[in-house]
């Protein structure tokens, strides 16, 4: 199973300048209405599919999300399946990062 990791390490992660490369696993009209700035966006239900669209740095430490946290699950062990190694989730998604670390993200439900 993939390791979740808080919004507060994610922001950690990026206020210390690690490489990171975010992959929103939402659908897109949920992408369209509240996203993580400079993420990139595949559909879970696309993703075993499209893995040539994930093109994560080298040194990237790979963060996937989604709106709570379940689908990211999914996502970061179909990555480590496919060799995307350690592909990270972010626990309680994007509600969670703006609760706890970005109110301007808009929330939906």
């Amino acid at each position: 199973m993939p390791v979740q990791i808080s919004p507060a390490t994610l922001k950690e992660w990026l206020d210390q300048g690690h490489s990171i490369y975010l992959l929103d696993v939402r659908e897109p009209w949920e992408n369209q209405f509240a996203a993580i700035p400079n993420s990139v966006l595949v559909s879970l239900g696309d993703l075993s599919n499209s893995l040539d669209e994930v093109t994560p740095p080298k040194d990237a430490k790979v963060v996937v999300y989604c709106h709570h946290g379940v689908r990211s699950l999914s996502g970061a062990a179909i990555l480590e399946n496919a060799g995307i190694t350690p592909a990270y989730s972010l626990a309680g998604g994007i509600e969670a990062w703006s609760c706890e670390i970005d109110p301007n993200i808009p929330r939906y439900r």
